[in-house]
């Protein structure tokens, strides 16, 4: 393994770092060392909700994996007309004084992610669904009008 961090996340369909332009994912240089915050190493699973992005000539889907999480959970919400938000929060469970906790190590806490949308899309028409814990979220394309060529006589 690198010690050598990746500034733009980890393809995990091939493993090769690659960087995406439309995401606006920052880049956290302490997130592997131990700290003081109120989310532990073992509570970031959800934090950093994984979210695959394909483009399709009709529309840009976004799928996120949500284990666990209703819907009810889960915002989606356009900002400044270019910015595709998906956000949620999955609560701590109820202790019980009476119980005795062996091992936690299903996350809990807030998510978002952010991703800048091409200009070329739907933004009234954009549709999400929740099913088995996956978010499918669609953004329809708008049609890229082809250029007018007019042609010009040329005199002389």
């Amino acid at each position: 393994m690198s010690m050598i961090p990746s500034f733009f996340g980890n393809n995990r369909r091939g493993g090769n770092s690659f960087f995406d332009p439309f995401s606006l994912d920052v880049w956290d240089p302490f997130k592997d060392f131990p700290s003081a915050s109120s989310f532990s190493q073992e509570n970031s699973a959800i934090v950093n909700a994984r979210v695959d992005w394909r483009e399709s000539p009709e529309a840009h889907v976004f799928k996120a994996d949500l284990p666990g999480l209703k819907k009810e959970e889960v915002k989606v919400e356009i900002e400044d007309d270019s910015v595709l938000k998906i956000s949620g929060e999955r609560h701590v469970e109820k202790e019980d004084k009476n119980d005795t906790w062996h091992r936690v190590e299903r996350s809990s806490g807030q998510f978002t992610r952010k991703f800048r949308l091409p200009e070329n899309v739907k933004m009234d028409q954009v549709k999400a669904a929740m099913e088995n814990g996956v978010l499918t979220v669609t953004v329809p394309k708008a049609e890229t009008k082809k250029a007018d060529v007019k042609s010009i006589q040329i005199s002389g």
